[in-house]
């Protein structure tokens, strides 16, 4: 009895709470400013060569409610939110509904968003799943809500949502796909067109007409239930042979709309830009964006991952200005808004190595400096241990250069190196060239096992395809409001951080991971390649039990590509392929028609020929030689030490 009148008293005081929560919400909403809702998001995205290639809620065709279907209203009302007349931009019913189906059910299967919500996501907020975004999206709402009228609400709706294939707003779509106006649609057709929101890439019945005659036929049937249309009305419906006048055309991603979210996501950080105008919108903002290399990008994805579940990010970046050219953030974007490219962080895998051997290059290591490529288990003071394994336990059971061990991205030879130089020499590298995640103080880090965003380590990759100047990676190169006044110019200034002489021995160093002379007791890792180049690169990859990394660079571009699982299993031995040959693809693509301009060695710098596997000099007994780059003075010798006899602090059995 006491449980009851505690939870009774208990309900009643959730109630009140509540009720004096919306009328405050509503109260304040309805003194706030009204919001310029027809102009909000009415952003112009133009790319490098100033072409526009995006406008916020789509182009000039936005229509009255009394220009639009009666047809599609009475579809969208009752498939999106048949309670739309009856609330305040919260349905709380279908909330609690959606919330116990799911709990039931053990997954996020049943949505609640009213058209409003949906409305005010679409106008001003980005795609990102955070506590804040959902916040903000309540907020707009209620504003919406306070200032504007159902009929108003509607048509905004109805003139910015997503038809599929660029088509944003309902007059755009009618056209496209039937070839008339939105208010001469009839219900067959509005009930298909209203079917393909939810999903743009699975419901568009250009793409997939069995899944969209589905939904359609589903729609139609929700009305007949609910007496909306008559039995009559929904078989000649049904039966309607529908004619589409836009081009067919084969399923594509949607994938350029992860950079744009990403030039979106970048305005909203400048402080230059007021938050004024971002509510009212108007703006024109001038990005990198090559739209050439995102169309390969994105068709690259598509060709390689094809029927295959594995997610993917990849991007191109121009190292010299730090402008992104191309960005893909996911497989496909009407499945999946999250950018993995910016917010996903994941293990790096060997792809942390050229960090540490740039840093060893700085502490007086060459490409010449040995260390044992055998099974190694180190000891440390606390009695600890820790025993790495190269990736197919292979070993030379001898000496090798420090140029075979990122041939053959060498396990061994890194954690011997990183612990050589000290953990916090690894760190501090990394700290330098921009990467601010974190990064943990253990043996392993040499190997990359701490998590990195793809953004973060293009960036990283860029000071070294910058020699030495590190700069940072950004989206928006300039914003000009409605008056064609300047607000905001991005600073492509560089910061020389590292010596432009060791990072051309790195950046050839790195050209190793697919030359032929290396092949030794093992195979340069990405060998495999080598015949699908026409152009030099640096070029390393990254491997985990969950991750695969390629990440490659010239004068001219950085390429990174990432694939994985958002659930983090593991990958299938056939799974490590996908990375690389969109990486391949995507470079090769991008660099077509440009010259091969390699770097040049500084004055201090001089070429030895060796041999590649030991480093010592070539004699005339080597079957394989190789022109490796050292500092003058420190070319290498034919009694250099082998380091493993100077690990002091951390010793080896």
């Amino acid at each position: 009895m006491k449980f009851i009148k505690k939870l009774t008293k208990f309900s009643i005081l959730s109630i009140l709470l509540f009720i004096i929560f919306n009328v405050c919400a509503y109260s304040y909403a309805y003194l706030s400013p009204k919001l310029q809702i027809k102009s909000a998001n009415k952003f112009m995205l133009f790319d490098e060569n100033n072409e526009l290639f995006f406008q916020g809620s789509g182009d000039s065709k936005w229509v009255s409610l009394d220009n639009i279907s009666d047809k599609v209203i009475k579809t969208t009302i009752a498939t999106e939110d048949k309670n739309f007349y009856h609330h305040k931009g919260f349905d709380y019913l279908r909330i609690i509904k959606a919330m116990y189906i799911n709990i039931l059910s053990r997954n996020r299967s049943q949505g609640a968003s009213t058209i409003t919500q949906q409305y005010a996501k679409n106008l001003f907020l980005d795609f990102s799943k955070t506590w804040k975004r959902k916040w903000d999206e309540m907020w707009y709402t209620i504003e919406i809500e306070s200032h504007y009228k159902k009929k108003d609400i509607l048509e905004g709706y109805l003139n910015t949502i997503n038809y599929g294939h660029g088509m944003y707003g309902i007059e755009n779509a009618s056209q496209f796909y039937f070839g008339k106006k939105a208010k001469d649609l009839d219900l067959a057709e509005a009930a298909i067109l209203t079917g393909i929101p939810k999903s743009p890439s699975n419901y568009s019945p250009l793409v997939n007409y069995k899944k969209a005659k589905a939904r359609q036929e589903l729609i139609l049937k929700n009305l007949l239930k609910e007496k909306k249309i008559t039995t009559d009305e929904y078989n000649e419906a049904v039966k309607e042979k529908l004619t589409f006048v836009g081009e067919k055309e084969k399923e594509e991603l949607s994938t350029v709309m992860y950079y744009q979210d990403a030039v979106m996501n970048e305005l909203k950080s400048l402080k230059e830009i007021p938050s004024t105008f971002l509510e009212t919108g108007g703006l024109k903002i001038y990005t990198s964006l090559n739209l050439k290399g995102q169309k390969e990008l994105e068709a690259n994805v598509k060709e390689v991952l094809k029927d295959n579940e594995l997610e993917t990010a990849a991007v191109l970046m121009d190292p010299n200005t730090g402008g992104v050219k191309a960005l893909v953030g996911g497989k496909d974007y009407n499945k999946s808004e999250y950018n993995r490219a910016i917010s996903a962080k994941r293990q790096v895998g060997s792809t942390m190595k050229p960090f540490l051997y740039y840093a060893a290059l700085e502490n007086g290591f060459t490409a010449s400096t040995t260390f044992t490529s055998e099974q190694t288990t180190f000891t440390f003071s606390n009695k600890d241990t820790y025993s790495p394994k190269n990736y197919n336990e292979k070993y030379g059971n001898k000496p090798i250069s420090m140029a075979t061990a990122i041939s053959y991205s060498e396990n061994i030879y890194a954690v011997k190196t990183h612990l050589f130089l000290g953990e916090d020499t690894l760190i501090n590298m990394a700290r330098r060239v921009g990467i601010t995640s974190k990064l943990d103080k253990v043996p392993s880090l040499a190997l990359g096992t701490s998590e990195i965003s793809m953004l973060e380590m293009a960036g990283g990759y860029a000071t070294f395809a910058n020699e030495g100047y590190k700069i940072k990676p950004h989206f928006i190169e300039k914003v000009v409001d409605q008056e064609g006044n300047i607000l905001y110019e991005a600073d492509n200034k560089k910061e020389l951080v590292l010596n432009s002489s060791l990072t051309f021995i790195l950046s050839n160093l790195l050209t190793a991971t697919y030359d032929s002379a290396f092949i030794d007791y093992n195979y340069p890792t990405a060998i495999n390649l080598a015949s699908k180049m026409t152009h030099t690169y640096a070029l390393k990859s990254g491997t985990t039990n969950t991750d695969n990394w390629y990440i490659g660079y010239n004068k001219d571009v950085v390429a990174l590509v990432w694939c994985g699982y958002d659930d983090n299993r593991d990958l299938e031995p056939k799974e490590y392929k996908y990375a690389q040959n969109i990486w391949i693809k995507s470079i090769e693509d991008y660099m077509q028609g440009k010259e091969d301009k390699w770097y040049k060695p500084k004055d201090n710098v001089v070429g030895v020929l060796v041999n590649p596997i030991t480093g010592k000099p070539a004699t005339e007994n080597d079957t394989k030689t190789k022109m490796m780059y050292y500092i003058k003075g420190t070319e290498p010798t034919m009694t250099d030490p082998v380091f493993d006899e100077l690990l002091t602090d951390n010793k080896e059995t």
